[in-house]
């Protein structure tokens, strides 16, 4: 039989060579076996078909075992299978990572995506500490190959959790690795006779200490495996969580090159001068910049989230959910859950749910919420949005009306460069599941919010932000619904002045129509707390034209609003009145209030603003 390499069947199928080597890792082509780190494909195979794809991946989503009852933020496998907790299988997930045959292997997803969860049902299945743990697996996937059976307790398994490392100082966040390293030592220290290994390894293994020197702590884990590998004749497993949390704290708290270099000569040590290393995999929410701490780590296999490899292995598929749905009687909520959970995207896979809150959204019995965004400490994304351009704010303001972005970025996040390049912000905020990719070619990505439930938490921080500046917003939008136009002026100015600071707008003369964005942008901020109370629209067609922003009331008679911004242009407008008086003209000349009265709202029920803006300086005219 003649056989070819998956490159060259990735071009006679015009697809990707990742996606080829996808299929044969889930035994998707027949007869395909792999040589080293190749894959050889018989040259006559065809294509796997959808359907037949599609039955393979419905064997697999819909395998839902436990309880109904759901075990919130439990993240231990063995406590899951014990207690028969409600849990979706993703136990294929051994089978492909242990035949990719990859050395090191780094998996980015969003947090609370189920990367802590899958690592502990990785250490429960190699480790031998669960040796004779068969009960874990049965009637699960990856019980179903026999050949696996073997495997099932049998390698020494280091696994470590870098998730609750948190500190102000390089000193603190050290001690925290430390402490964790100590744990791990101690668990194998309960199980290992000691009289088996020399003086000079008992005592280079008495040297591991909370109070260890960065120097001794990058080396500790390669020393493990060293003594490990000699105890149990097995390379040990290296199993690494969040590895990214003490670089993000770093940044935050100014001790970057500090944390980059320890973080650097653990990672040498241990994933790539280490001849003891069997297999390792790490997880994280972030890619780092490869000059950054991954320049030594040739040798590893990173799988993002625009990656075909594992792209069902973290996160809800449509099938698990809807299965999940049936099983606690909640199937009727489907399409509102999609509309608020959906939208993650991982390689081809368009329709991944986030977990946290699906098992949330069940255990709360069907009330939505924000469950995933209440889990987080949004002090990153906030202040670098606060603090960025004002093309980066008149950004946030089109993903907010449910627009798509056309930016150029790379999935490698470079800390160095959140604060000066907006490419770098939009890589973070993909990284963290707020943003998804809509398409994507080469370096350019169509970027659009996630879902409901993102938009709801941006639109918090937007209030966050007003809140805490205490400049009268909340008194504008009283005087707004009073329809005291006296107030209105004064209240905004007060906004104005301290806020566009705050902000740092660089509202120079510039370009009229993007500074009418940015007040317009900057407006829809102040009003966003009124949602309960209006149905907000911007820039949407009504009439002969396109609006600035309407505010529909959502009670039968209440008043509804028309808002039209204009800034004020020194040829064009004798004074600040008379750019008023522009806006007023505009909303009458285009019938903006159309939609409102198709609607079914009563013309003497529809409020008319214009608003002139110059610098900080503003007025508001009916």
């Amino acid at each position: 039989m003649q056989y070819m390499t998956s490159r060259q069947k990735a071009t006679e199928w015009s697809v990707t060579k990742r996606m080829v080597n996808y299929w044969c890792a889930n035994g998707q082509i027949e007869g395909a076996y792999k040589e080293g780190s190749r894959w050889w494909i018989p040259v006559d195979v065809e294509r796997p078909g959808e359907e037949e794809c599609l039955r393979r991946m419905r064997a697999y989503t819909v395998r839902i075992t436990g309880k109904k009852s759901v075990a919130v933020g439990i993240q231990d496998f063995e406590a899951l299978r014990r207690d028969q907790m409600f849990y979706v299988d993703k136990t294929d997930f051994i089978r492909q990572w242990w035949e990719s045959g990859e050395t090191t292997t780094l998996i980015t997803r969003p947090r609370r995506f189920g990367k802590t969860l899958n690592l502990s049902m990785l250490n429960c299945f190699f480790s031998v500490s669960y040796e004779n743990r068969a009960d874990l697996f049965e009637g699960l996937k990856v019980w179903e190959e026999k050949s696996y059976h073997k495997l099932q307790g049998r390698f020494p398994v280091i696994f470590l959790s870098f998730a609750g490392v948190k500190g102000t100082t390089f000193e603190a966040v050290l001690r925290q690795i430390n402490y964790g390293i100590v744990e791990v030592y101690r668990r194998f220290e309960r199980i290992l006779d000691m009289s088996r290994f020399t003086e000079r390894e008992r005592q280079d293994f008495g040297r591991i200490s909370w109070d260890m020197d960065a120097s001794t702590a990058a080396q500790s884990v390669r020393l493990l495996t060293d003594l490990l590998y000699v105890y149990y004749g097995h390379k040990p497993i290296i199993l690494l969580d969040e590895y990214d949390t003490p670089l993000q704290e770093a940044y935050f708290n100014s001790f970057w090159d500090e944390m980059v270099s320890f973080v650097g000569a653990f990672f040498n040590n241990s994933f790539k001068t280490n001849p003891s290393l069997g297999r390792a995999l790490l997880t994280g929410i972030t890619r780092i910049c490869k000059e950054s701490i991954f320049s030594d780590l040739n040798n590893i296999d990173v799988v993002t989230q625009t990656s075909t490899k594992y792209e069902t292995a973290f996160g809800f598929t449509e099938e698990e959910v809807k299965v999940g749905l049936a099983r606690v009687g909640l199937l009727d909520y489907r399409e509102k859950v999609k509309e608020w959970y959906d939208g993650f995207t991982f390689g081809q896979r368009r329709d991944m749910y986030n977990p946290w809150s699906i098992t949330k959204f069940i255990d709360a019995e069907g009330i939505f919420d924000t469950y995933w965004a209440n889990t987080s400490n949004n002090k990153l994304v906030s202040s670098l949005i606060r603090k960025s351009s004002k093309n980066m704010k008149m950004a946030m303001e089109q993903l907010l009306e449910g627009e798509m972005l056309h930016v150029e970025m790379d999935e490698q996040l470079d800390f160095a460069q959140l604060e000066y390049r907006e490419s770098a912000i939009f890589s973070l905020l993909y990284a963290t599941g707020y943003l998804r990719v809509n398409q994507k070619n080469d370096q350019e990505y169509v970027l659009m919010l996630t879902n409901k439930e993102v938009e709801i938490m941006f639109r918090r921080i937007i209030r966050e932000w007003f809140n805490d500046m205490d400049t009268g917003y909340g008194d504008f939008r009283r005087a707004l619904l009073h329809d005291n136009i006296e107030e209105m002026n004064y209240y905004m100015n007060m906004v104005t002045l301290s806020t566009f600071s705050y902000f740092d707008t660089g509202t120079g003369r510039g370009n009229i129509d993007e500074t009418e964005r940015f007040y317009h942008g900057f407006v829809l901020g102040l009003l966003a707390d009124l949602s309960d109370q209006f149905s907000i629209r911007s820039n949407r067609e009504s009439g002969l034209g396109r609006y600035d922003i309407i505010l529909r009331a959502r009670e039968e008679n209440g008043n509804s609003y028309i808002m039209e911004f204009k800034v004020f242009d020194r040829e064009r407008d004798e004074n600040m009145k008379a750019c008023v008086a522009r806006a007023l003209q505009q909303i009458e000349e285009k019938q903006y209030e159309t939609e409102l009265v198709a609607d079914g709202i009563a013309r003497e029920r529809i409020r008319k603003y214009g608003f002139a803006f110059d610098g900080k300086k503003v007025l508001i005219g009916s």
